[in-house]
């Protein structure tokens, strides 16, 4: 048997239970965008009504940054938006957005906040499934001349993204894996044994 992997830390631990609490991370059955079936759904906007969870949120990331060399971060829209706001206050780190939309008037900006070509940026994202999006965002932000050499995200979906981003020379960082949390659930009883394996079958027959 396989050893699982606890959540030791106690403040990663109270914010494992507070994401599940505030119905950020859902059990039951959910039809994804793909049109699968699921029996986990997860879903990081909530956080927003939730400040204290956000501030710990932002906590969590720190000790990651801390080991990184950066000038400042990049939020990716929408989701981790309000995540890098916090972090940025948090750490007292400059932040940048780069654009869904490019606008069509005004400075007809790409990237939101003040950079300078030759900086490294670290990006901030909430959940990394395929890897996907991040591609685009760094696409955007070195195409203004800014260095991305790290990806750091609140929990790692463990779907591709991490070997996605490693082939192409990025590093990705999570607070917490599904693994993780999972595991974490299941020894303290807050979700039931049976929802727990499901999305285990899921997650495995969905990887990659």
């Amino acid at each position: 048997m396989t050893n699982k992997l606890r959540i030791t830390d106690h403040a990663l631990a109270a914010l494992a239970d507070g994401l599940l609490d505030a119905g950020c991370i859902k059990f039951g059955e959910f039809t994804l965008k793909s049109g699968l079936k699921s029996p986990i759904y997860i879903d990081l906007r909530q956080i927003i009504t939730y400040p204290k969870l956000l501030e710990q949120i932002a906590q969590a990331y720190l000790p990651i940054l801390s080991l990184l060399q950066f000038s400042r971060i990049a939020g990716l829209p929408y989701a981790a938006i309000p995540i890098a706001t916090a972090i940025s206050l948090a750490g007292d780190y400059p932040m940048i957005y780069p654009r869904k939309e490019v606008k069509t008037y005004g400075t007809k900006a790409e990237i939101e906040g003040e950079y300078h070509a030759g900086e490294t940026v670290v990006v901030i994202d909430d959940l990394a499934t395929t890897g996907g999006s991040k591609f685009e965002a760094i696409e955007k932000l070195t195409g203004v001349g800014l260095v991305v050499k790290d990806v750091v995200v609140l929990v790692d979906r463990q779907s591709g993204a991490k070997e996605s981003l490693e082939q192409a020379g990025y590093n990705l960082h999570a607070v917490l894996t599904i693994t993780q949390l999972l595991d974490h659930w299941e020894s303290t009883g807050k979700v039931e044994k049976t929802k727990i394996e499901e999305t285990r079958t899921f997650l495995k027959q969905t990887k990659g």
